[in-house]
């Protein structure tokens, strides 16, 4: 026998505290008799209770109890075996890491617009793989291409900006190393969702674009920030503003989005550009625009699936019950 709620057991502990407590409460019971007047005098009053129907109904009502609890724990009698299929397309996110993406012109900054968008778009698939690279001066795979949701919002949860070891913001280096993380001999089922503010370092996003689109990659890009620029901050380990990044000059530097270039990366792979919104309703149109592409099967297993008998459990604890109340405590004239 199986157990589909193999945590409900525990509370059979419950049958032999109320044996117990019946034993108790009788002995108890007797005392207060004794001390009110002579025993066999009250028996003798009380001619027309029945003990062993008082007994009787004790015992179906723990029976009884049993009964239930055991229904609880979802008995599961019986087993066959179930072949289950997912499918669907290989997700690659590319989030940028560089500096900029701590400008506030998206509240609360960029980055943490960046990573709330990969969540809220992880939460809407269903089947398909996804996987989170992370991106500055070069590139670095931080969550393969997994099943896995979970595990891939933990990944997420740990990125911020500084953590990859060279500044810059390598575009092109970032979707070549997308490339690498899709099944080779695949030529379809491949997305890649890049969000970044566009200001690449000399990386040749275009070049690398037309790259992915040999390789089958279709490219969905979504900008983070705004045209009209904000200066980068700089802050400490208590993630407080010291000041802003300023160039060799002693200028502020400003960081802007550039969609020209997130644009045109989109188009050569037959992807297209979203501007990020605070209702992130482009998040809704990538999702519609995945779901519209062929799927391909990405995991099949063999599972045994059993049978619940509940039922049984919880109509003979019914019964149990309706007997106890027909029998009474009375004995029969």
């Amino acid at each position: 026998m199986h157990w589909g709620a193999f945590v409900y057991l525990n509370f059979l502990l419950l049958i032999p505290a109320m044996i117990i407590f019946f034993i108790l409460a009788g002995i108890n019971k007797r005392k207060k008799v004794e001390k009110f007047g002579d025993i066999a005098l009250i028996e003798k009053l009380s001619f027309s209770k029945s003990l062993t129907k008082e007994r009787v109904r004790k015992v179906l009502i723990v029976i009884a109890l049993s009964f239930l609890i055991l229904a609880l724990a979802r008995p599961q009698i019986g087993a066959r075996l179930t072949m289950t299929k997912r499918y669907g397309v290989d997700i690659m996110i590319a989030i940028d890491t560089s500096s900029s993406m701590l400008a506030q012109d998206i509240k609360p900054n960029r980055i943490e617009k960046a990573k709330m968008e990969i969540s809220s778009l992880i939460d809407k698939l269903k089947g398909d793989r996804v996987g989170i690279l992370t991106f500055a001066g070069d590139s670095f795979m931080q969550c393969p291409l997994t099943l896995d949701y979970s595990a891939a919002k933990m990944f997420l949860s740990i990125i911020e900006p500084g953590m990859m070891p060279r500044p810059g913001t390598a575009i092109g280096d970032a979707i070549k190393t997308a490339i690498k993380g899709f099944t080779k001999k695949e030529r379809k089922h491949k997305v890649l969702v890049l969000i970044t503010d566009g200001e690449d370092h000399n990386t040749n996003p275009a070049e690398a674009a037309s790259e992915a689109k040999k390789e089958g990659v279709m490219i969905y890009t979504i900008g983070i920030g705004t045209k009209k620029g904000e200066p980068i901050p700089i802050v400490d380990q208590y993630g407080k503003i010291n000041e802003y990044k300023k160039d060799k000059s002693g200028e502020v530097v400003m960081t802007k989005l550039d969609e020209e270039m997130l644009q045109k990366i989109a188009l050569i792979t037959d992807g297209k550009y979203y501007h990020a919104t605070a209702s992130e309703f482009e998040l809704d149109k990538i999702y519609n625009e995945i779901s519209k592409m062929e799927k391909k099967e990405l995991s099949s297993r063999l599972f045994t699936q059993y049978e619940d008998r509940f039922q049984y459990f919880l109509g003979i604890a019914f019964m149990l019950l309706c007997i106890e109340f027909m029998i009474g405590d009375r004995k029969k004239k």
